[in-house]
């Protein structure tokens, strides 16, 4: 599949959802289930994740201290900035569309195989408006909270992991000196736009679904992989904007 395939099929998806939510008003009950389902059932996860990656990334940086400084509390406010503007925002979204992309791929190439989208429609439903929108929605709220915890638990993980494994003051990965607003809107940016991403990805998968329980199972894997990529390209692409403008 090409770059404009790939972008292109969930920006179509998007413009659809819009115009359709604007035409038919948005399920707003939905929504709030689909932000329990995307945000309350991922967030151990999220955090879980975080949390070793923290203690990882703590490790290596022992490792560079070691070889390079000699002092591993040193790094500790480089890090910190690299964590919140770049790994945070980036680990998390992945972590989220593993579970939730293939959560929304699964459900919705289910009512696809099983001709229930099709029954929506036939009911005077749309899926875009009934269907995606609270995805989408569920996505654009819930995966900026998920990042956010999720880089706490990697701060807290890591700070421990140098107080108790290495000895040094743990505070120094928790230092903002070199954090400022433009770290902040950078993070926030990735995980909005891959919060919009995961959803789309996975719905473009699912409702393209015909068959039978194959084609559940193609559709889901798909959609995990086109979210995750997505993220990894969004988080790409934001970055270089930033490096470009010199923020």
């Amino acid at each position: 599949m090409s770059v404009l395939g790939f972008f292109g099929a969930p920006v179509v998806l998007l413009a659809r959802t819009v115009r359709a939510s604007a035409r038919d008003g948005v399920p707003w009950r939905e929504s709030l289930a689909q932000v329990h389902e995307l945000g309350g059932r991922s967030v151990w996860l999220v955090m879980s994740g975080m949390a070793f990656f923290g203690a990882v990334l703590v490790t290596i940086a022992n490792s560079q201290a070691r070889r390079f400084v000699g002092n591993v509390a040193v790094l500790g406010p480089a890090y910190f900035e690299l964590l919140i503007r770049e790994l945070g925002p980036a680990v998390s979204a992945l972590l989220t569309a593993s579970r939730a992309g293939a959560a929304h791929a699964a459900e919705l190439s289910t009512m696809s195989v099983n001709e229930q989208v099709e029954a929506l429609e036939m009911s005077a439903g749309d899926p875009y408006a009934d269907l995606v929108a609270p995805r989408v929605i569920a996505g654009a709220v819930g995966v900026p909270l998920l990042c956010t915890l999720g880089t706490v638990a990697a701060t807290l993980s890591a700070a421990a992991v140098a107080q108790f494994a290495f000895g040094v003051d743990g505070r120094a990965f928790m230092d903002p000196r070199y954090v400022d607003g433009w770290d902040v809107l950078g993070a926030f940016l990735k995980a909005a736009a891959c919060g919009i991403y995961i959803p789309l990805a996975a719905a473009v998968a699912g409702l393209k679904a015909r068959g039978g329980a194959e084609a559940v199972g193609e559709a889901t894997t798909d959609g995990v992989v086109a979210a995750s990529l997505g993220c990894l390209l969004i988080d790409l692409a934001v970055s270089l904007a930033f490096q470009l403008l010199r923020l």
